[in-house]
């Protein structure tokens, strides 16, 4: 059996997790005290048939309970259960917003801001043991299914995944990214008329790009890299390696190098491309000279 843990801040879309893993046929339980997980584990082995594959949200509710959560979870290895803890992470000005859209209470205090750090600190320990770590500040719907999907998760002999990603620096840096590089280093399209519109992946703006003496030594580079380290993080148990190329709005430069780098390693790794903000810096661009014009 395999048990998908689900934690993370309040308002941060561990409801929108669950909806997808359920999806993934995942059977799914919201809100599960820590002290029921023995007898739900039972449960699940004794049902016909059994049920192989569960996620199971363990929040800042549980304070209710006055459990020590991760003491509960250490019970699972005797139970010879495998399981993994997913944590959902997202910047304070962003939960501030979604609590002030919803209307909805703090489950910690009545302060929004008083929650949010009683939680914080409240769920640090299972943070620190969290498998996987997602920053959901930036992630439309559709990109957090892109990434729940990338986890791997339940693949029983794990394979290594590659993300490779890029990012705009005015949106924020994602916070789950492993290796970081700013792709600020070369002439940006953005302020050439023609390419201003399209994006890294458009032929018209990598070959812009490509003028850039440093370009190809810079990709070979982290290739190379990739390549050398990539064994041995699989040696110490990282299945996942998660690389982000930035740039200052994550559209043209950033992109170019993800794609980049993703198309030299696809072919040995299992690898996915994610653009975090190649949309909506679409729709920046297109809103911001429509109304000058």
């Amino acid at each position: 059996m395999y048990i998908l843990v689900v934690t993370g801040l309040s308002g941060a879309g561990k409801s929108n997790v669950l909806r997808l893993l359920e999806d993934m046929d995942f059977y799914c339980v919201d809100n599960m005290p820590t002290k029921m997980i023995p007898s739900f584990i039972e449960l699940c082995r004794t049902n016909n048939p059994p049920v192989e594959r569960a996620a199971i949200v363990i929040d800042s509710r549980e304070s209710v309970f006055k459990h020590d959560t991760v003491n509960i979870l250490d019970t699972l290895d005797k139970e010879n259960v495998r399981y993994e803890i997913l944590f959902l992470d997202c910047k304070e000005d962003v939960l501030i917003r979604r609590y002030s859209e919803t209307r909805r209470r703090h489950p910690m205090s009545a302060s929004i801001d008083d929650g949010m750090r009683i939680e914080r600190e409240m769920l640090q320990p299972l943070k620190e043991r969290a498998n996987y770590v997602i920053d959901t500040s930036e992630l439309k719907p559709i990109d957090l299914k892109k990434r729940i999907i990338a986890l791997h998760v339940d693949q029983g002999e794990k394979k290594f995944r590659l993300i490779v990603s890029s990012f705009g620096f005015k949106r924020g840096v994602p916070a789950d990214a492993d290796m970081i590089f700013d792709m600020r280093f070369t002439k940006n399209p953005f302020y050439e008329e023609s390419l201003r519109e399209q994006s890294g992946l458009d032929k018209p703006v990598a070959d812009y790009i490509k003028r850039s003496d440093a370009i190809e030594p810079f990709l070979d580079s982290v290739e190379k890299m990739l390549r050398n380290l990539i064994p041995c993080f699989i040696d110490n148990d990282k299945h996942r390696l998660m690389v982000a190329f930035g740039c200052t709005g994550g559209r043209h430069r950033s992109v170019f190098a993800a794609n980049s780098i993703y198309e030299r390693m696809k072919d040995d790794f299992d690898a996915i491309a994610v653009h975090r903000d190649l949309e909506t810096e679409a729709q920046d661009i297109g809103g911001r000279f429509k109304k000058e014009n």
